[in-house]
């Protein structure tokens, strides 16, 4: 009796009877019913998988197929293009101040137009490279501008590239941002990112080739949409993850492919949607002051030239950041004695030699001759102002060849191959605009007869008159 005292009780279980549990109590719940048993008022929704649909994002949302194709939209936040709000003028005169809110705010719906229609009221565009890449970036903002009406876009670029934005209209801010910089300045980088944080963007583009780092960067600048190249390598590896929408370009240097760069972004920003046809790509223009033209005239004034009876000859050899070449094509640059053998034979118009620095005025002295017309502009605004009063432009591959289309003059353009034209200049028929290019692939090699040729367009005007 004794032993047995001592032998623990055993544990009763704590439902002891599993039948008596109410059927009822849990018969709702969708993970213990059966799906034939559901009421008839909850069906059983199955995944329509369209093939053809491109995904947002596959690091996002794995599953995600796309839009539906029959879902109807019939409120005013989603169809066509966004709108813009009457907005009484501001007065800065008011000791009190004004708040600037964006054209259109109203906090009561402010997410309903963005997520429902992708309505953008403020833009930032980070772009990475020189004078070349954020010329050729131009056509995009205009694109932003007609497919948002209303939107304020904004510029993040190198200390060079900023210089190209004196010469567009549809940019309210260009601030500096080597986005090229591996190790900025943690306390202007974090200066940075408070900045973008208050200007409320709703989008942000960059075309510098994104890791982890720089999705990081766009990801804390707090923009719904947030839309970049990424490395077509392994260097990509969780970037996908921070952006809204990723472009996979061919090469790690996008200036490789030409004048239709940024092809991927632009042809998804020109994307059809909900009774918005697809917007149609518009050619490379810029805008020129008044001032511009009225400092650039006093110079070529000075050396003896006149409005409408000098050619640019733009890409010297020069060491010099000012040359305004492209990074898709480091062949672009012509020596000196080149050049004075192609200038020599031209009559009846002034050739006015553009350094980038005033070093190489002695070298075009010494090779050229000394009567030589040289004028030093290191800016794409005066060299834009310079070409549009020149009666033509010779140059080599550099921001030249492409200011002198947007302003529709004349001109001789020198590559080192045909295959090198084609990508920089691929609507050469229709502009006034003769092509020299090299046999041999070199751009030293080039042909000196063909450029002097060719040169004769600039000579029939004058013999004409």
């Amino acid at each position: 009796m004794a032993t047995t005292s001592l032998l623990p009780k055993s544990i009763p279980p704590i439902f002891t009877n599993p039948t008596s549990i109410s059927s009822t109590r849990f018969g709702t719940l969708p993970f213990l019913s059966n799906p034939a048993d559901r009421q008839p008022h909850c069906p059983v929704r199955t995944a329509t998988i369209r093939a053809n649909a491109k995904k947002k994002n596959e690091w996002l949302d794995p599953f995600d197929t796309g839009e539906d194709p029959d879902m109807e939209y019939g409120s005013q936040y989603s169809e066509g293009k966004q709108s813009e709000d009457p907005r009484p003028p501001e007065n800065p005169d008011n000791p009190y101040g004004f708040l600037k809110f964006p054209p259109g705010f109203m906090p009561e719906v402010m997410s309903l137009g963005l997520k429902i229609r992708g309505d953008v009221r403020r833009c930032c565009v980070v772009i990475s490279g020189g004078v070349y890449e954020n010329l050729l970036f131009f056509p995009t903002i205009q694109l932003i501008k007609d497919r948002y009406p209303g939107v304020q876009v904004d510029v993040l670029s190198s200390a060079r590239g900023k210089q190209a934005f004196e010469l567009n209209k549809n940019v309210r801010w260009a601030d500096v941002f080597d986005p090229e910089d591996d190790f900025p300045e943690p306390a202007e980088y974090l200066d940075l990112l408070g900045l973008l944080k208050n200007r409320y963007y709703d989008m942000m583009l960059s075309t510098k080739l994104a890791g982890l780092g720089h999705a990081s960067f766009l990801f804390m600048s707090a923009a719904t949409e947030r839309v970049s190249y990424i490395y077509p390598n392994v260097n990509s590896a969780g970037a996908g993850l921070l952006l809204s929408q990723t472009f996979t370009p061919d090469h790690l240097n996008l200036s490789e492919a030409g004048y239709n760069m940024y092809h991927q972004m632009t042809d998804w920003l020109a994307r059809p949607g909900r009774s918005v046809p697809r917007q149609i790509i518009p050619p490379l223009k810029v805008s020129i002051s008044r001032k511009l033209k009225d400092v650039v005239a006093d110079k070529y004034n000075k050396i003896g030239v006149e409005k409408g009876k000098y050619i640019v000859i733009h890409g010297i050899q020069s060491d010099s950041k000012a040359s305004m070449q492209s990074r898709g094509d480091a062949d672009s640059l012509l020596p000196l004695n080149i050049w004075a053998q192609i200038t020599n034979s031209i009559r009846g118009v002034k050739p006015v030699y553009v350094i980038p620095h005033e070093k190489e005025r002695e070298n075009v002295e010494e090779i050229v001759g000394d009567d030589a017309n040289i004028i030093f502009i290191t800016t794409p605004g005066q060299l834009a102002a310079f070409i549009n009063d020149s009666a033509g432009v010779i140059s080599t591959n550099t921001a030249a060849i492409q200011l002198a289309v947007a302003r529709e003059k004349p001109c001789v353009a020198l590559f080192g191959s045909e295959e090198k034209a084609k990508l920089f200049l691929p609507n050469i028929k229709d502009n006034k605009c003769i092509v020299a290019s090299s046999k041999t692939g070199k751009l030293v090699d080039i042909d000196t007869n063909a450029v002097k040729n060719a040169a004769q367009i600039f000579e029939m005007p004058l013999a004409i008159a």
